[in-house]
């Protein structure tokens, strides 16, 4: 038996080689066959793209030919009433011609010598009969001037009607341009006062500065003090201006100091004392690394964004402090946190958290701009079907302009060349768009999402400054809440009812549930310093266009 089975397994040893052959074949005819499928995906999203340019071009093709077509129609009316007008007056013409015949027959009738001839009896009759019928005639005459001597004929109505039509449009369009004109108007007349200002105001800063300017800093002594040498100041000092590299400076000489200090003096327990520092006597300073601070605050407000019912921001820094390190160095841990965030405003996690912490701005800017992030990251992937992490720059370009409908050309253009898009890039070229996101140990974004804040603090800024110009009032005068209602509705009107409410709640310092309804708001004024101020704390940005677009 044993040698019988031996027998067959050299008999099926050919078998199982074969097997392996075929099976080898197999996987390399499925590879082929894979790579063929992703060279035909490839060629289909390329012939997709060229049938979408296509269609914009047919669309584009379409609206020139619509408008040609309204142009053909316009000039097809004018020659029709061009027509009509002639047809009416060579009637009237053939009729002149036709009286003018019969006045000529009548005459040679009348000049006949034959005409003297005829019986007296006969003519009598007939001038008799021919006198009847004229005054028959006048009366009927008479009947009609008085009856139709105010009516005009209806082609001389219809003709006076539209050009009593087109003169009305033109003067409804005239009224709309000088509307559009006067407001402009008064909008560069306060540039010109503002502008007016700004120079006196800089020509008294340059008078000042020209008297007390010093010659301009050698930066470069800097390389020997900094810690790192000459490379990590070069580093810090890229893209900065003289008043950057002052605070970079001051950050760098003030993070020694921190350093060498063990303690820090409580501040005590006064009103103006926040309530995480309220403490006599001296606290342990911890001493952490930025990336320590950073990796701190990030945690402050993954628990901050997951907590359901919201206390004071700083009552829950500081509680969350105690959770983390207890109690006993709950105290110590906010004051190096606090000092440590209002030494380094150039860094971005600290200088936002410092801002909510002592009251500057609102959580809802911070939380707002990381959905925006997170939204515009999700709408990247969307497109990117192939989950492989890059973008065209034409592609990019689309993700940014349905993201920002609101944005202008060249503020998109700003962000798609923070990311790496040049002039001379080609829209084919691929972008990793999730390195645009990234951050590095220190918690400092790309230039992608720097250029985005920008970009929303310009925004916000050129929004108040709007408001500001709608109301024309000055800093110091007091603004009603109706007012500043109505300003907002003005300078943007697809702002909705809530939206709104939230605004005048922040200027007002009211709840939501108590904003007034409209035509409920007297009595309620306020500095409009002070409201713009408040404004400026909160996330506030543009709902839609300042001029509606009328519905095609």
């Amino acid at each position: 038996m044993l040698a019988h089975q031996r027998e067959r397994i050299r008999a099926l040893e050919p078998l199982k080689a074969k097997l392996v052959a075929v099976n080898e074949d197999c996987n390399e005819r499925i590879l082929a066959m894979r790579a063929e499928e992703r060279y035909e995906i490839s060629t289909l999203k390329k012939e997709k793209m060229n049938l979408l340019k296509l269609i914009d071009k047919k669309n584009e093709e379409k609206i020139s030919l619509q408008s040609e077509v309204t142009k053909l129609r316009k000039n097809l009316a004018e020659e029709y009433l061009h027509y009509l007008t002639e047809r009416d007056a060579r009637k009237i013409l053939i009729a002149d011609l036709n009286e003018l015949r019969y006045q000529r027959e009548d005459m040679s009738l009348a000049q006949s010598p034959g005409i003297w001839g005829e019986d007296p009896v006969k003519l009598t009759l007939a001038l008799k009969m021919t006198r009847q019928d004229l005054t028959r005639t006048q009366m009927e005459l008479n009947t009609m001037k008085a009856n139709f001597g105010d009516v005009v004929p209806r082609r001389d109505f219809e003709m006076q009607e539209k050009t009593n039509r087109d003169l009305q449009e033109q003067l409804d369009s005239l009224r709309d341009d000088y509307e559009e004109v006067r407001k402009e108007h008064e909008i560069l007349l306060q540039l010109h006062m503002s502008t007016l200002k700004e120079r006196d105001q800089f020509y008294s800063e340059l008078q000042e500065s020209q008297r007390t300017s010093t010659p301009r800093p050698d930066w470069t002594k800097c390389e020997d003090v900094v810690a790192g040498g000459r490379d990590r100041w070069q580093m810090l000092a890229e893209g900065k201006n003289s008043d950057q590299l002052v605070d970079v400076l001051l950050e760098e000489i003030g993070e020694g100091l921190l350093r060498e200090k063990d303690f820090f003096p409580g501040l005590g327990y006064g009103e103006d004392i926040p309530p995480f520092l309220r403490f006599d006597g001296i606290v342990e300073n911890k001493k952490p690394t930025k990336k320590d601070v950073v990796n701190l605050l990030k945690d402050v407000w993954k628990e901050r964004l997951a907590e359901e019912q919201k206390e004071k921001f700083p009552n829950f820094f500081f509680n969350f402090l105690e959770r983390r390190f207890g109690p006993g160095d709950a105290m110590a841990w906010a004051y190096t946190i606090f000092e440590n965030i209002k030494l380094f405003r150039s860094n971005e996690v600290m200088s936002q958290f410092y801002a909510v912490l002592m009251g500057k701005r609102s959580e809802s800017v911070y939380t707002k701009q990381k959905e925006t992030i997170a939204q515009l990251l999700k709408e990247m992937t969307n497109v990117d079907s192939q989950n492989e992490g890059l973008l065209t720059m034409e592609q990019l370009s689309t993700v940014l302009k349905s993201t920002f409908p609101l944005k202008k050309e060249e503020k998109i253009q700003e962000l798609m060349e923070a990311g790496g898009w040049h002039p001379n890039s080609s829209n084919a070229d691929l972008l990793n768009y999730r390195s645009l996101f990234m951050e590095d140990e220190e918690g400092q974004s790309m230039p992608f999402v720097q250029k985005l804040w920008e970009q929303y603090m310009d925004e916000k800024d050129e929004y108040l400054q709007e408001l500001k110009q709608e109301l024309g009032l000055e800093l110091r005068d007091e603004v009603t809440l109706s007012k500043i209602r109505e300003a907002l509705m003005n300078i943007d009107p697809s702002l909705d009812k809530q939206t709104l409410n939230s605004y005048l709640s922040q200027a007002f310092q009211l709840p939501v549930t108590e904003v007034p309804e409209e035509g409920e708001e007297e009595g309620i004024v306020i500095w409009l310093q002070t409201a713009l101020e408040r404004l400026h704390m909160a996330d506030i940005r543009r709902m839609g266009p300042r001029e509606q677009e009328p519905a095609s």
